[in-house]
């Protein structure tokens, strides 16, 4: 996997021609306040000559600095007490660019911000934005044999950063290849394969099922999604089980449920009028947990044990096509109605959490976790930002509003929603000859609480709901829902995030837990 290589710089002289660095980039909300009188001096004289200095990204002629290029890309709007760390990211993203846009191919990045503690993670942010706006996808790197845009980014100030940085950003990248590549190349078999050598020789425990009898028996609704896709070998089904154990003493386990659609056509309740474009990001959720997966197994903090099923299917149309009003019952003995084909990232889903949730039971201080690109409504209600939706044991505990927080701190950004009667009221089967329904018919970008209700249908189908509050094993359990939020730019083709990898690694390891 090509990716940006980050590397500590302490030494002052590191800004200065024959340093071996070959463009100096300043990220600051001021630049008077970058620490060097050389910057502030040219970045004076260059403003006298050109009024962008200072307001936008500019390149300036640098005799004596790092390749003789300075680049000054201003912070804007700092003080307004909306903003967020993510301003950082936008003027090293810029900054980055033009960087390789001049030739360079060793930047050194110089973030320098004020005291606000909205920004203490600046430098950090300002890095993996720069990753962001480097990866290339895979198809491209296939094909052209493209290598990364730069030997390495210097990072000034920085001490012990980038060992962290680096492995975030591989995990990352791996994400970002699995969700951000066409369907038959990165089919349900192609996407097991590549996980399978991406963790080679890290220590992770790796399962493939794709065993069809195995499948139908032990993931009956994942199947039901997949089995007019069994027809062709190729599209055929895979669970990806993988498990990272931390040395010394186990003090919590986390438990991850990725939803892998490689491509939802939305099966017999087909999606129409250009509906199906971008289908294949469906299965960012199984791509942001496999690279979650990549980057413990580099860092390897101790003391978390972290187990994850990734379920990999393709919601295919054809005569074996699951339909609605069909009842099947799920892994934990529920037994569901299909209320809409295009509702089947949930299906993978209660399966998959139904095996957590036993594995569960036996383990220390365990939470789990969905992380799905699941609904329109997510979209409609909140745009382009990570939704969140707990059970009661979670929010006690206050997972969601400690993963909002570090997850602004490091520019991730989560909005909270609250789980209630009326979610569950939602999917009762109204014949009453199933115990649950699995949605409406109607999509879910025009369905009340359509973001919401699916938690609860979670919960239900997989067996969690017995593990309450008032439970022997009460069990947190938290949905992230990344439909917003998984790529960024076009509707359809926009590069792929890797959201929420880095918000919940941080919330797994931070210090204080």
């Amino acid at each position: 996997m090509a990716q940006v290589n980050f590397v500590d710089v302490l030494d002052d002289d590191a800004i200065f021609e024959g340093s071996g660095w070959d463009a100096l980039v300043v990220v600051a909300t001021d630049i008077s306040q970058s620490g060097f009188d050389e910057v502030t001096l040219l970045a004076e004289h260059g403003a006298k000559v050109d009024q962008r200095v200072g307001q936008s990204p500019t390149l300036l002629f640098a005799p004596g600095l790092a390749g003789g290029r300075l680049i000054i890309s201003p912070v804007k709007n700092s003080q307004d007490d909306f903003e967020d760390v993510r301003i950082f990211a936008d003027a090293a993203r810029a900054g980055i660019k033009l960087a390789k846009d001049a030739g360079a191919i060793r930047p050194l990045l110089v973030v320098a911000s004020d005291s606000d503690e909205r920004y203490q993670f600046s430098t950090q942010v300002a890095a993996l934005s720069c990753g962001q706006e480097l990866w290339q996808t895979l198809e491209r790197r296939e094909v052209s044999g493209d290598t990364p845009a730069f030997e390495a980014i210097g990072l000034f100030n920085s001490t012990q950063a980038s060992q962290s940085l680096n492995a975030i950003e591989a995990g990352r990248n791996l994400a970002r290849d699995l969700c951000g590549t066409e369907p038959e190349r990165m089919s349900a078999a192609a996407f097991a394969d590549y996980c399978v050598a991406a963790y080679q020789d890290s220590g992770l425990k790796v399962c493939v099922v794709e065993d069809r009898d195995v499948l139908e028996r032990d993931y009956p609704l994942l199947s039901a999604v997949g089995r007019s896709s069994f027809a062709v070998s190729r599209h055929q089904p895979r669970v990806v089980k993988l498990e990272y154990v931390g040395g010394g003493e186990i003090e919590h386990t986390y438990f991850y449920a990725g939803k892998g659609v490689i491509y939802d056509t939305g099966g017999a309740d087909i999606k129409v009028a250009g509906g199906m474009a971008g289908m294949s990001r469906d299965k960012g959720g199984a791509a942001a947990v496999a690279g979650l997966m990549k980057t413990l197994s580099m860092l390897k903090p101790k003391g978390i044990r972290v187990v994850a099923e990734l379920g990999l299917v393709r919601n295919s149309i054809g005569s074996e096509a699951f339909v609605t009003d069909e009842i099947i019952t799920s892994h934990a003995g529920v037994r569901v109605r299909i209320g809409n084909t295009d509702a089947e990232g949930r299906l993978v889903l209660a399966d998959l959490l139904s095996h957590l949730r036993i594995k569960a039971e036996k383990s220390v201080k365990p939470e789990l976790f969905s992380v799905a690109t699941l609904t329109g409504h997510v979209v409609r209600c909140f745009g382009g930002y990570t939704a969140t939706v707990e059970n009661a044991v979670a929010k006690q505990a206050g997972v969601a509003a400690s993963m909002a927080n570090l997850g602004l701190a490091w520019g991730e950004p989560i909005e909270q929603s609250v789980l209630r009667r009326e979610d569950f009221a939602k999917i009762v089967d109204p014949s009453g000859a199933a115990d649950i329904l699995s949605s409406n018919n109607g999509p879910s970008s025009v369905t009340a609480r359509g973001h919401q209700y699916p938690a609860a249908f979670l919960l239900e189908a997989s067996g969690l709901s017995a593990h309450g509050v008032h439970a022997d094993i009460p069990m947190a359990f938290t949905h992230v829902d990344i439909a917003g939020s998984a790529t960024e730019g076009h509707p359809h083709y926009g590069s792929p995030t890797a959201t929420p990898l880095v918000g919940l690694y941080k919330y797994m390891t931070q210090a204080e837990k």
